[in-house]
């Protein structure tokens, strides 16, 4: 029997991409590639300055972090997004959200006989941290499905990925006392809180939504899509001081620990504004023009009010329109990877430069 821990996980969807790329890239023109939705635009002169006046770092960094970092991170949730009632003990950086994401089943203790829930059309991290902890992963989008069973944790994402939906503030609610009174522990993905266009997202600690207690729930934040910070792995998990103390304690451990020099950028980044105002106008007009070519393409964009990409459809299967795409050098996801629901979608991020986002237009016309 193959004992491997690579074989129990889902093959990594990416790798079914590849040959779609190979044909994008055969462009006279070159590639659109619109798939993944990394940053490309400069991180911010205020960031890049914090890190290289902390360079000088000869110390090992604490797992909890640095105290000023984590009060930028309240601060931060307080000033844009009417948090309240944090701790510094009820925040903890991490080196970027993924392997938060995909380690927090494990170090919360969840294993055999536990059930991971996660929306239906989700960022598949979420089936990967519960599969690494020996626990059943199931995409359930409607409470009442679960029927007499009962999740050990439940993951929202609002803004979501990769549909850009967002959660109304009932909804969220719901979800809470739900979890509440069941004992389910519940975790936010709210990765892109600060992507919205034609909604408001609510983050799950604000006291409209968790009734001024943040028992049993955690947030999870990254600065990579807000701040173009992706290189350098910033995000924090907020919420329950004793989950958060449950995390610190098995990640001390692991030695996880987010870098001195980043911790000290993740700060400057936090305090800053300005770039993220910059940052939203650039993604608004690429927004913008990626949706009227899609829609003149003869696409449908359905919910997409927030994130960073637009979820587009032509009624077919979803690996009919990648292919499509990919003859006039445009690569984006397909909606598969999310999860069954998404087999007749698209996922097509606009954090391409300028460039390149008018390079597809061009060729959508």
């Amino acid at each position: 029997m193959d004992g491997r821990v690579s074989g129990r996980l889902p093959d990594f969807p990416w790798d079914h991409l590849l040959e779609h790329g190979e044909r994008a890239r055969s462009h006279p023109d070159g590639i659109v590639d619109l798939s993944i939705g990394t940053p490309v635009d400069p991180t911010p002169d205020v960031v890049q300055e914090a890190l290289r006046g902390a360079s000088d770092s000869p110390g090992y960094p604490l797992t909890i972090g640095r105290a000023e970092t984590r009060q930028a991170c309240i601060d931060w949730l307080s000033r844009r997004h009417g948090v309240t009632g944090l701790s510094l003990g009820a925040v903890l950086p991490v080196i970027g959200s993924k392997e938060l994401i995909a380690s927090m089943p494990g170090h919360l203790g969840l294993g055999p006989g536990d059930l991971v829930a996660y929306p239906e059309l989700a960022y598949p991290t979420y089936e990967v941290g519960a599969v690494l902890a020996g626990a059943t992963p199931v995409a359930r989008d409607s409470l009442t499905s679960f029927g007499p069973e009962v999740p050990a944790l439940l993951w929202l994402n609002s803004p979501s990925n990769p549909t850009g939906r967002v959660l109304p503030v009932e909804h969220l609610r719901k979800v809470v006392d739900w979890c509440r009174e069941r004992g389910t522990i519940l975790v936010s993905d709210e990765c892109y809180l600060e992507c919205a266009w034609d909604a408001t997202p609510i983050s799950v600690l604000h006291p409209s939504v968790c009734g001024g207690s943040h028992e049993g729930i955690l947030a999870v934040h990254s600065l990579s899509k807000r701040s173009n910070l992706a290189g350098y792995r910033c995000a924090f998990v907020a919420g329950d001081p004793a989950l958060v103390g449950e995390l610190l304690a098995v990640r001390k451990n692991l030695g996880l620990q987010m870098p001195g020099p980043q911790q000290v950028a993740m700060q400057a980044a936090l305090e800053d504004d300005a770039h993220v105002v910059e940052q939203h106008a650039r993604y608004a007009a690429r927004r913008a023009k990626l949706r009227e070519a899609l829609q003149a393409a003869g696409f449908r964009i359905d919910h997409s009010e927030a994130s960073l990409y637009l979820w587009a459809t032509r009624d077919e299967d979803c690996w009919d329109t990648v292919s499509w795409l990919a003859e006039r050098g445009i690569l984006v996801a397909p909606g598969a990877f999310y999860g069954s629901a998404g087999t007749r979608h698209v996922r097509v991020a606009f954090t391409a430069t300028d460039e390149r986002v008018d390079a597809a237009v061009a060729r959508l016309a």
